[in-house]
């Protein structure tokens, strides 16, 4: 056999057993949980310790499922500063790996986010974008606790798990869609989530005399002046807790 060859069939090998673990990960699982689950797959396949999903409409993420609640907080940092490795995966449609937040190009690239997930835990980042070669509709985000590379084999592993989770959500959204008597709403509580955002921005561009974007910065700029998550923040307008008024 020929070297190529060799390198062919160990490819295929390492493909195999990484597709045996996903698919044993989400057996017998409720279609609300496979997100999380195919989350906590990724962790045990490759040298990270955390892993999020999250769908990106409009600039905001929606995290659909983590592993943890550390890979969960990271991913609404970048949620609410509408910066960070996930967001230029999503914008670009590649893979976007931040191999060390504590120093060096990508703390100049992410200057805020690398503290923020530094001080979290978080010394590396890889994003993987979840679509197809035209649409990106999400990122699957991985989360190291040292700064590092990935090897090609595990590159090769983190993409097939963007791809098992691409195919997933497509699955499960045609599954909502057809609102038969047995289908969970899956997103049912995710969706809460994603309107209360949008609901806030409304309102805010409705107090303010502003545009979409410049009320979804203003929600941003105040939930990380606070320290909090624009989840958070969101909210306590739509709860009338907080009103924005103009400057």
């Amino acid at each position: 056999m020929r070297p190529r060859d060799e390198h062919r069939g160990e490819r295929g090998r390492d493909c195999a057993g990484a597709a045996d673990a996903i698919a044993g990960g989400v057996y017998d699982v409720g279609p609300g949980d496979i997100p999380a689950r195919l989350c906590d797959v990724a962790v045990r396949l490759l040298p990270v310790t955390g892993a999020s999903v999250s769908l990106h409409t409009d600039g905001m993420p929606v995290q659909l499922g983590a592993s943890n609640a550390q890979a969960a907080y990271v991913t609404e940092i970048q949620a609410t500063l509408g910066d960070g490795p996930c967001q230029s995966a999503a914008a670009s449609g590649a893979a976007v790996l931040a191999r060390d937040l504590t120093a060096g190009r990508d703390v100049l690239r992410w200057p805020v986010f690398a503290q923020q997930a530094t001080a979290a835990g978080v010394r590396a980042v890889y994003s993987m974008p979840l679509g197809n070669d035209s649409v990106c509709v999400g990122t699957l985000d991985l989360y190291s606790d040292t700064p590092g590379d990935l090897t090609d084999h595990e590159l090769r592993t983190a993409r097939l798990m963007a791809g098992m989770m691409t195919v997933a959500l497509m699955a499960l959204s045609r599954a909502e869609d057809a609102g038969g008597p047995d289908d969970e709403l899956w997103l049912s509580g995710l969706a809460t989530d994603h309107d209360q955002v949008y609901q806030a921005t409304g309102m805010i561009m409705a107090q303010l005399g502003v545009g979409t974007d410049e009320a979804l910065a203003r929600l941003r700029a105040h939930a990380f002046a606070y320290g909090r998550t624009a989840l958070d923040v969101a909210g306590d307008v739509v709860a009338h807790r907080l009103r924005f008024d103009r400057d």
